[in-house]
């Protein structure tokens, strides 16, 4: 009677340090996503610092464009805004950023047509900002999508799903361009040749 005792005892501790276990694997994998998406948030900032800076450098050689401008700025705008926005959600702010993507590519793309913007130190040095920036971007979202697959299977797969549930733990989004929208999934390209 005291050996059937002291392994039921036995069982339930391990059952009590399997709960804690997965408890705390899915609490370091909820905070690890939330690091890497603030990670994403660090570049974003940057991006959207350069791109007031850039626009007024090549504002008064590219006088025709205004309204390619205009929409850079806009872009920018409403992905800061949906950026500020805590209820907003990831895919809200993919949907921005993807915008503004697509515009910003539109822009360079118009940039390399003035030959004196080529030659100018202040929009080569802001053009290869920009595009560091964009790859850290893109790294910082892959991370972050690796980490949120990660975080959703752990809450998925049986028997921690007991745990997940019991506890509350939600699946995150993933940080992805919609389906039809093939042109967005391009990173800016930027010509770093501008002064050759």
């Amino acid at each position: 009677m005291f050996t059937c005792g002291a392994v039921l005892l036995g069982i339930v501790v391990l059952l009590l340090f399997w709960v804690v276990a997965r408890y705390n694997g899915l609490v370091t994998l909820r905070n690890q996503v939330a690091n890497a998406w603030k990670q994403i948030d660090v570049q974003l900032k940057r991006r959207y610092d350069l791109i007031p800076n850039l626009v007024s450098a090549v504002k008064g050689e590219m006088k025709f464009e205004q309204d390619t401008l205009e929409k850079v700025i806009q872009a920018r705008n409403q992905a800061v805004a949906t950026a500020q926005n805590p209820g907003a959600g990831i895919a809200a702010q993919a949907q921005s950023e993807n915008a503004l993507t697509a515009t910003l590519s539109r822009f360079i793309g118009l940039v390399e047509n003035y030959p004196n913007l080529k030659s100018n130190e202040q929009v080569r040095a802001l053009m290869e900002e920009l595009t560091s920036t964009e790859n850290k971007i893109g790294f910082a979202r892959q991370f972050y999508n690796d980490l949120a697959t990660s975080y959703n299977i752990a809450q998925q797969v049986f028997p921690a799903s007991f745990i997940a549930s019991t506890f509350h733990f939600t699946p995150v989004e993933l940080f992805q361009i919609p389906e039809g929208e093939a042109t967005q999934r391009e990173v800016p390209k930027v010509d770093l040749n501008l002064g050759t």
